[in-house]
């Protein structure tokens, strides 16, 4: 059963780091669509 715990413990560390890349990756895509649309709205004439 410890073993169990210990497998569940390390899993759920994986996925907290893994969330918290996705996290940053998504942030990074959305200020990029974000300065995109600025981009356009400062430009169209």
């Amino acid at each position: 059963m410890q073993h169990v715990v210990q497998g569940y413990r390390g899993l759920s560390f994986l996925v907290g780091l893994n969330a918290d890349r996705l996290f940053a990756i998504g942030t990074i895509a959305l200020s990029l669509c974000a300065a995109g649309w600025l981009n356009t709205l400062m430009h169209a004439q």
